[in-house]
Order: structure tokens, then C-alpha cells, then sequence
């Protein structure tokens, strides 16, 4: 039964896989604007968005919904994945910025005539991605190493990673750092020879992005069938079982954390050039809390779950940013809360959820029902011979 519903979600999602990757940007291209059938430039922009916070809820649930390790700095990854293709687009500019000099805009105001050594490289596409699996791999590789040697569990794994996240925010708002200060990168123009702001362009990251998230989704599918996703499930279960058992947890456990950063960095990658600006808010402690929403919203340890509670989540952020703007953090609060109380399992367990209460509703129902006896049933007396 299990193996027939892991079946069928799979289906499920290559269908829509399917309909995202090749229906939903064929809408945009081969239909006129006064169509209602038409999809326009921002929504393809605004759904690519909502693919890369998949991808980056993905590797918290990961972490989290497998394993057990609630990590609140899986943002700091999604951002230095997006800084070193930001640092990339920021190359292409050329001397189309404000002030018309080869050299991007930030460091001609700071007093910079030339550039500096460490941004020379990233003229380079290839360069820019390898630095954007380099970077968050060895940090995420050195950090897990030391915190799992030292078996740092439970909420202080959750703090020390929201203190990097936050040490990295505080910073990277350094112009000394000279990548943009509280700015950022923005104002892209070109990403492999094609104009970023053309339609055709952001139909292509579109169908990138979302080809990349069916990837992951498969792989990370994959991995926790695997004999390996077993014991990443009874880590999460039971950790000391699994040590006495004659496994390393700490070794499994910094395969995933690596894994998870990884993940969350290519889910950056895609997300610079279609938001257009990436700056050290998108690093923040509150970012990683919003994704562990995410996952909580739509089912945490199920991979199809935290897909649609971004999808869920970010679409009402989109929806009450703009009727009720004050009332967001209020909304987020609550819906964290009534999720949390009322419905543990998320979006996806709802059903299964809604089905225990009605069996039990009908159970309670046929025993509080009096059983009717007819005449012809009721026992006679049994007359002595």
C-alpha cells in the first residue's frame, strides 16, 4: 500500500512537472496578451520565485522532516549560491552602469578605478557556479564536522546555525567586504550572452528552474529509500540506538547537512537572476525561520509537502504584502501556530487526518445508537419437558 502511494505522488509530480516545464511557459509565449489563456512576464518571474523557495524548503525538510536537524541556517547558503552568480551578472554589466565605468557601480562610488583581484575570475559562467557549490560545500562541510564531532543536537544545532547565518548577515553589510554593502547586487543585464529583462529569457530560467527542482526532488526521492534513508530515519528517531547499532551518525549527519547546502545554493544560483537583486536581508535568521514555515505548512518529512507549502505560504505572503501589508508577521504567526496545534502533518497529511476523525466520529456514533430488538427475535422462554 505504502509502495503503491509512493507510486502514485511520483506520477503526480512529473505531471505537473510536466505542465510547468513545458505547458506553463508556452502560455507565455504562443498566446496574445488580452488572452485569458495568456500568462505574463511578471507571473513567470513571480513562479520561478516560488521554484527556488521549493528547492530551498526541500533541503531544510531534508535536515529537519528526515533526519531531525532543525538547521535555521539554510538561507545563509541560498545567498552565497546567489552572491557568486550575482558577482557573475554583475561582470556582464560592462560599463552599461550608472557611471559608465568596467567596474560595478558600488565600487566606483566607494574609490575603486580598478578591480579587485577576487572579482576578476567571475567574467566566467563555469567559475561562478563551481564557486557556488565550493563555497557553501567546505563551509557547510567544516561547520557540521566540528558540530557533530562535538554531538551538538536538539536546539543548540538550531542556535549555532542562526548565529552563522547571522555573524555572515552582519558581514556581508560591510562595504569593506566590497560586495555591495547593504545594497547587494542589482540592475543585471546580460547572463550568457542573452538580455535578462527579454521574455524569452525569463522563460528559459523559468524551465531551468523547474527542471532543476524535478532533479532534486527525484534525487533526494531516491536517497530516502535508499538503506541510507533508513538509517537518516532512525537518526532522527533515535540517534543513540543508531550509535549503539555501530553507525557513525556524525557521518551521515554531515553528508546531509553538505547535501542540504548544496541544494539551498543551486536553489540561489536560480533565484538571482530572475528576482534581479540579491543583498544580505536574504540571509537574515527570519529567512531560515520563514522555510522551516514552509515545511511545517505543507508536511514536514514528505518532499512533495514542503513544495506546496511554499507554494502555499508565499502566494498568501504575495496576496496580504499588498491588501493587508501590516498584518503579514501577524498572518505568518497565527498560521505557524493553527498548523502546529491543528494539523501536525500539514497540507499533505490533511486528508488522512480529516478520514481518522470521521471514522472515529462514526464509530462514537454506533455506540451511542440503541440496538433494536424485533418481537421475533427476543428470546422465549424455554418451557421445562
Amino acid at each position: 500500500m505504502q509502495r503503491k502511494s509512493s507510486n502514485l505522488e511520483i506520477w503526480v509530480v512529473l505531471a505537473v512537472a510536466l505542465f510547468v516545464i513545458i505547458v506553463f511557459p508556452s502560455l507565455n509565449a504562443f498566446t496574445a496578451d488580452g488572452s485569458w489563456l495568456h500568462v505574463s512576464n511578471f507571473t513567470i518571474t513571480l513562479y520561478g520565485k516560488y521554484l527556488c523557495y521549493a528547492m530551498l524548503a526541500i533541503s531544510v525538510d531534508l535536515l529537519w522532516g528526515y533526519t531531525g536537524l532543525l538547521s535555521l541556517g539554510q538561507a545563509l547558503f541560498f545567498s552565497l549560491g546567489g552572491y557568486m552568480m550575482g558577482m557573475y551578472l554583475m561582470r556582464m554589466i560592462g560599463d552599461l552602469g550608472q557611471y559608465h565605468q568596467p567596474i560595478p557601480d558600488f565600487l566606483v562610488f566607494l574609490g575603486w578605478s580598478t578591480l579587485p583581484t577576487f572579482w576578476k575570475p567571475f567574467a566566467s559562467f563555469p567559475f561562478a557556479l563551481l564557486t557556488a557549490v565550493l563555497l557553501p560545500g567546505v563551509l557547510s562541510g567544516i561547520f557540521g564536522y566540528l558540530a557533530f564531532r562535538s554531538r551538538i543536537r536538539g536546539v543548540y544545532f538550531a542556535i549555532l546555525t542562526q548565529a552563522l547565518t547571522y555573524a555572515a548577515c552582519l558581514l556581508f553589510f560591510r562595504n569593506s567586504l566590497l560586495l555591495g554593502g547593504n545594497n547587494g547586487f542589482t540592475d543585471f543585464k546580460f547572463i550568457l550572452g542573452y538580455d535578462i529583462r527579454e521574455a524569452s529569457t525569463k522563460r528559459g530560467l523559468f524551465i531551468a528552474t523547474g527542471i532543476a527542482l524535478l532533479l532534486v526532488y527525484l534525487l533526494c526521492k531516491w536517497l530516502t529509500k535508499t538503506k541510507f534513508g533508513k538509517v537518516q530515519r532512525a537518526i532522527r528517531d533515535s540517534e543513540n540506538r543508531v550509535m549503539f547499532s555501530g553507525y557513525s551518525t556524525a557521518n551521515f549527519k554531515l553528508f546531509i547537512f553538505v547535501l542540504a547546502s548544496l541544494i539551498a545554493s543551486l536553489a540561489g544560483v536560480l533565484y538571482v537572476p530572475q528576482v534581479g537583486i540579491i543583498n544580505p536581508s536574504e540571509m537574515s535568521p527570519d529567512k531560515s525561520l520563514e522555510a522551516v514555515v514552509w515545511v511545517s505548512v505543507g508536511g514536514r518529512g514528505t518532499l512533495i509537502g514542503p513544495i506546496i507549502g511554499a507554494f502555499a505560504v508565499n502566494g498568501m505572503k504575495s496576496w496580504a504584502t499588498r491588501s493587508y501589508p501590516d498584518m503579514w508577521l501577524l498572518l505568518l504567526g497565527t498560521m505557524f501556530i493553527l498548523v502546529t496545534v491543528f494539523m501536525p502533518k500539514g497540507i499533505v497529511g490533511l486528508p488522512a487526518q480529516l478520514q481518522g476523525v470521521y471514522q472515529k466520529f462514526t464509530a462514537k456514533k454506533m455506540k451511542a445508537e440503541p440496538v433494536s430488538v424485533t418481537p421475533d427475535a427476543a428470546v422465549q422462554p424455554v418451557k421445562p419437558e
